[in-house]
């Protein structure tokens, strides 16, 4: 635009002329953000692919080493390789969080619909966490209130979030405490849904962090020398896997007074 042209052009033409052009760069970054968040959620997906593999040879061959079919082993050797087993798997389970975050920020989850029970699939998780509840002495009870009916929805997204939401209940609950997952039909917007609660009586959450701890790579305490190591997502996923099912997840939770971590599936989602 030339001088003249400058002159003649009022100060509200001049406003919206500059109003426009941080309009589009606005869009531009907006644009440019999308397509790096879409190269981070593609690098996560090809990195975890690639370390599974090796890291899945590891655990195996460790596991060879340990039952003695290439060779006896002392009690000494065994307790290394014990050490390797359990921190590959440790590795491995980091690695398939962040492939199922990766497929969740894709919008990959293809939900397979099966029909299962309740009560069946509470105490499959229970199996899965035996030697974690006994290692800490916690008492562990699941119930069902009511008549519930049978579920039509992806088992194993389901059990994953049940997986998560257990296994957080069980690294912040002192030796001695108590958890318990109990399911119970309940009304959201007059219309009926299954609520599934998981708690316990661990060190809780303050309120402030109520929402910090469903977002992607959060944790309340971020520090290096933090007790509970981990990716930071078992709650995202868990989130990202009800919202996939149409559900929602939410806590009540205070400092000293435990968690108490509910979803819901729709009643779509139930045999009736």
């Amino acid at each position: 635009m030339s001088v003249k042209q400058l002159e003649k052009t009022s100060p509200w033409e001049l406003h919206l002329t500059a109003l426009e052009n941080q309009s589009l760069e606005a869009m531009r970054l907006i644009n440019e953000l999308r397509v790096r968040d879409s190269l981070k959620t593609q690098f996560l997906s090809n990195i975890s692919h690639d370390l599974r593999t090796p890291l899945t040879a590891i655990v195996t061959h460790a596991e060879i080493l340990r039952d003695g079919m290439l060779g006896e082993v002392n009690e000494q050797q065994r307790r290394s390789i014990d050490g390797i087993i359990a921190g590959g798997r440790q590795v491995l389970n980091m690695v398939n969080e962040i492939l199922t975050y990766a497929k969740g920020s894709a919008n990959q989850f293809d939900l397979v619909i099966s029909e299962f029970s309740l009560e069946d699939l509470m105490e499959q998780i229970r199996i899965l966490n035996t030697s974690l509840l006994a290692r800490k002495n916690l008492e562990f009870r699941s119930s069902v209130e009511g008549a519930v009916p049978l579920l039509r929805a992806d088992r194993q997204k389901i059990a994953h979030i049940l997986g998560n939401l257990l296994g957080n209940a069980i690294a912040f609950t002192p030796a001695g405490g108590r958890i318990w997952v109990n399911g119970r039909m309940a009304l959201h917007d007059e219309r009926p849904e299954l609520v599934i609660e998981v708690g316990d009586t661990g060190v809780g959450i303050a309120p402030e962090h109520h929402d910090l701890i469903f977002r992607e790579f959060a944790q309340v305490d971020a520090s290096p020398s933090r007790t509970h190591h981990g990716t930071g997502l078992g709650l995202t996923i868990a989130r990202q896997l009800v919202e996939v099912h149409g559900g929602r997840i939410w806590l009540e939770s205070a400092p000293g007074r435990g968690s108490r971590f509910f979803f819901s599936l729709p009643s779509s989602y139930l045999a009736v």
